[in-house]
């Protein structure tokens, strides 16, 4: 069987009802009955990436609006990519003043993902467009941090908090997809496989498919290895991380330095994920345990905010190096 893999299986199996989306029960059974009750509110779904909020939003849509109503009352858009102030006052303002023929139930709907990368002065307009919208017309927005959404506009919503899906589920879910697509997973090797999958999505399903179709699309299963599917995801492959373990161990800044430098290309968010997995196999005290937690906390921030990687990484390491007892 020849695999098509132009089609993300992100979208392939992205959930069709609210049965389908898994470890959210509190979020949906509410949305459940927002839409048994046909009374629906602005809403912001807030929560980690990957969780189900984007197919919660289209799945409230599909209810909402039937047939031909949903290509012509759903307005649907990445906020971080589109929503200007130019487009609020154009696009969404047009789109939300439309004439249309509104029956007992019909309503409009406009979806806003990313709505915490919209600018504070945007958020300023939209909520004056949602202010003055007919009640016939619902708002839902979607953000990974509520903080980032003004509280003029989080005063006229509900809101609804999507979690972390646990390893379990994830898994469950990788196995089905792989079961549907035929895929031939060593079996000595098919824990050890979707282990790695759920450590790199860091409990985001769509990041979890993402990397299983990657695996796929590179060929990776056949002999498969997940050092490899590290790497291409990139994460440092297990020999690299015994590697730092034994500089650490050593006090060795000079030899740690040039473990870093061999690394052809690294994610800064996911070497400290993985060193932060290493400390408890490197001798260190509770308290400096403590320490080095607010340590890496600061070094996330200032890369966040456009400091060096590199400079910042060093700088992990040689505290790491500093409270290693020997």
């Amino acid at each position: 069987m020849t695999l098509d893999l132009r089609i993300p299986w992100v979208e392939k199996y992205r959930p069709k009802s609210f049965d389908d989306i898994v470890s959210q029960n509190i979020a949906i059974n509410s949305l459940k009955a927002f839409i048994k009750k046909g009374d629906m509110p602005h809403m912001i779904f807030t929560g980690p990436a990957g969780t189900g909020k984007t197919s919660a939003a289209l799945i409230i849509a599909k209810e909402m609006l039937k047939g031909e109503y949903y290509y012509r009352d759903l307005l649907e858009l990445n906020a971080s990519d589109t929503v200007r102030m130019d487009y609020v006052r154009s696009v969404i303002k047009d789109f939300v003043n439309q004439n249309m023929i509104i029956g007992k139930n019909s309503i409009k709907i406009v979806i806003l993902d990313e709505a915490d990368n919209i600018p504070n002065q945007v958020q300023q307009a939209l909520r004056r467009i949602m202010e003055r919208a007919s009640t016939k017309v619902k708002f839902i927005l979607m953000c990974n941090y509520i903080n980032r959404i003004i509280d003029p506009i989080i005063s006229r919503c509900a809101v609804f908090r999507f979690v972390n899906l646990p390893k379990e589920e994830i898994v469950e879910r990788l196995k089905y997809i792989a079961k549907q697509e035929n895929l031939s997973i060593p079996e000595d090797k098919s824990d050890l496989f979707f282990d790695t999958l759920f450590f790199i999505s860091a409990g985001d399903l769509r990041k979890a498919i993402n990397t299983l179709q990657m695996s796929v699309a590179l060929d990776l299963l056949e002999n498969l290895n997940v050092n490899e599917i590290l790497k291409v995801s990139g994460f440092m492959d297990q020999q690299t991380l015994e590697k730092f373990i034994e500089a650490f161990q050593a006090k060795d800044f000079q030899g740690a330095r040039k473990i870093l430098s061999s690394i052809e290309t690294f994610d800064s968010r996911n070497l400290i994920r993985q060193i932060i997995g290493i400390l408890p196999r490197i001798n260190l005290q509770p308290n400096d345990l403590n320490i080095l937690h607010a340590f890496f906390g600061d070094i996330d921030y200032q890369i966040s905010q456009g400091a060096d990687e590199q400079i910042q990484i060093l700088a992990l390491i040689a505290e790491i190096i500093n409270l290693v007892n020997k």
